[in-house]
């Protein structure tokens, strides 16, 4: 019983560092994520279609109102776990396919 005991906090102690990991490789995705939405926005094929969008009004009250539901400081909310896993699974495939 002892040895069960003694062995406890290193079980707590690889799962913390586990989920420690898998925190880094998430915010990893995110990183690629971001880095390729700011170069491809750069890209000639949609630079023209960028402009319109950022001249248009209606764009951008649409914009405001999708942005507006989006909440950094709700991790426990259902949309924004959704999103999440979303955006970590893009970085993750961008990540794969530029490795």
């Amino acid at each position: 019983m002892l040895k069960y005991l003694m062995l406890m906090p290193l079980f707590f102690m690889c799962t913390s560092s586990q989920a420690q990991m898998a925190s880094l490789t998430n915010a990893k995705y995110m990183a690629v994520l971001k880095v390729a939405v700011n170069y491809k926005m750069g890209d000639s094929e949609i630079a023209g279609d960028l402009e319109k969008l950022r001249q248009s009004e209606r764009f951008k009250k649409e914009l405001e109102k999708i942005v507006e539901k989006l909440d950094n400081s709700k991790q426990s909310d259902a949309k924004n776990r959704r999103i999440m896993r979303i955006l970590e699974q893009a970085g993750r495939d961008i990540y794969n396919e530029l490795k």
